[in-house]
């Protein structure tokens, strides 16, 4: 445990190493987190080796989450013995929700605990730390977070490249009977607009060009706009279109039910609302739907699919789902492979189903053995993967403009975001921040290969007769 104070840390650099586990959330948090101690003196370090203080954000969704937080504990208390430094350990996010006080009861080495809502109190927890205190901060915090977090400096945002992630909603209200969700994060939460657009604008001045909204049901996202009018998320896609500098607007993770005709007409819209829908949907089965407490039909999904190609018919579309739900027969598991085969995904993601300790899944019975599961994931993950070699084949020969965010491994090449999501290796001599005119001319297994033709110009959007 480290027992330096604030007054013998000053003058003398502090490194923070926070390794990040999970979602974009995660990813977006752990930024938070890093400005937030910034403010304090610390610097980010790349390795816990020379760390004074060490953050593992954790997620909960994935089975062994906890295995993994534990096994990396039992490095670090093994590297602080051998080194002889002060060295602060603690654990942030989901599992820290979730396990509270007994982690530190397993791992004594652990000197704080932060739930996802009260890491905005790091300053002050570490305050305690430094005294000598074991601390555990997991009650969900009354005040607002994000307002009391300063905003990142134009240089640190700079150095994270042109694409970033911003929080605009947190927590779920849906249950459903698989997920954690809503007992690691709590309630739906919307940050409001006037809070998101001045991060936004910041996040623009510093270069960043490309954002995506973030939250756990990010198209749930609401506020109160004039005469009383409830803005939702497509009101707040037209409004960021608005903010000079920024050229790209991507959300993620989307609920079917939350997915309503605004937000569909913003797509059809919004030239810089990417081609791109990530919009899980679990099953194909409506007896496996509804044990999920999905809430919505497999003919649902199918139809506002539909909507979505109607209004944007170039949209790429990705999805999440779960084999070997309990109860989950192979006339449902075919009912999904049917639902793919119908929406053609060009990206998705596929679990097999892992009983999550207070979730009302890990109740059911019929539980699925692993064998058919292994089965039916190796079945579904390949016919996603046809589908999206399909989706990615038929780009070759395309002209399309790709955001360029880093050097590749070769001389002359850059790595680019396509407007699918889909990273491009370019020829070009543009710069990071750039975005250029690229002609596709080969489909990999996870990326795409061209040559930059020419840099695009880009002009801000204006919609004045927005009532927002």
């Amino acid at each position: 445990m480290s027992t330096q104070t604030p007054d013998e840390n000053k003058g003398r650099q502090r490194k923070v190493y926070i390794k990040t586990y999970g979602c974009q959330m995660n990813v977006y948090d752990s930024q938070r987190m890093s400005d937030s101690l910034d403010a304090q003196g610390y610097h980010m370090t790349d390795s816990a080796d020379d760390a004074d203080l060490v953050l593992i954000n954790t997620c909960h969704i994935r089975e062994k989450a906890a295995e993994k937080l534990y096994s990396d504990l039992g490095r670090l208390r093994k590297k602080r013995r051998k080194s002889g430094r002060d060295i602060t350990i603690g654990v942030t996010g989901c599992v820290a929700q979730a396990e509270g006080q007994e982690i530190i009861r397993r791992e004594p080495a652990v000197d704080l605990v932060v739930g996802p809502q009260t890491y905005h109190r790091l300053p002050q927890i570490l305050q305690q730390v430094a005294k000598g205190e074991k601390v555990v901060e997991t009650e969900y915090a009354v005040e607002d977070k994000f307002a009391r977090l300063p905003l990142p400096k134009k240089d640190i945002t700079r150095q994270r490249g042109a694409s970033a992630f911003l929080t605009v909603q947190e927590g779920c209200d849906k249950f459903c009977t698989f997920c954690v969700v809503p007992y690691t994060r709590g309630a739906e939460i919307s940050r409001p607009m006037a809070q998101i657009i001045a991060e936004a604008k910041k996040l623009a001045e510093a270069g960043v060009r490309e954002l995506t909204l973030l939250g756990q049901n990010v198209n749930g996202w609401h506020n109160e706009g004039a005469n009383g009018r409830k803005l939702k998320l497509g009101d707040l896609l037209y409004r960021l279109a608005e903010i000079d500098g920024l050229q790209r607007l991507r959300y993620t993770t989307s609920h079917p039910r939350d997915m309503d005709d605004a937000l569909i007409a913003a797509h059809r819209d919004l030239p810089m609302l990417m081609p791109y829908l990530h919009l899980p949907v679990q099953s194909g089965s409506d007896r496996i739907l509804k044990a999920m407490n999905r809430q919505h039909t497999a003919a649902d999904y199918l139809r506002l699919i539909e909507k979505i190609r109607t209004a944007r018919p170039d949209i790429a579309l990705s999805g999440d789902f779960i084999v070997g739900f309990p109860g989950e027969t192979a006339a449902d598991f075919e009912a999904t492979l049917h639902l793919v085969r119908e929406v053609f995904y060009a990206s998705a993601y596929s679990f097999k189903y892992s009983p999550r300790p207070g979730t009302p899944g890990a109740e059911l019975g019929e539980q699925v053995v692993e064998a058919v599961k292994d089965e039916r994931l190796q079945a579904l993950q390949t016919l996603l993967t046809r589908q999206q070699q399909q989706f990615q084949q038929s780009r070759v020969g395309l002209v399309t403009p790709v955001l360029i965010e880093k050097p590749g491994r070769h001389e002359g090449q850059m790595i680019g975001r396509s407007p699918w999501l889909v990273p491009v290796a370019v020829t070009t001599q543009a710069p990071a921040g750039a975005t250029v005119d690229v002609k596709i001319e080969e489909a990999k297994s996870n990326s795409l290969v061209g040559t930059g033709l020419a840099e695009v110009a880009q002009e801000p959007i204006s919609f004045l007769s927005l009532d927002i």
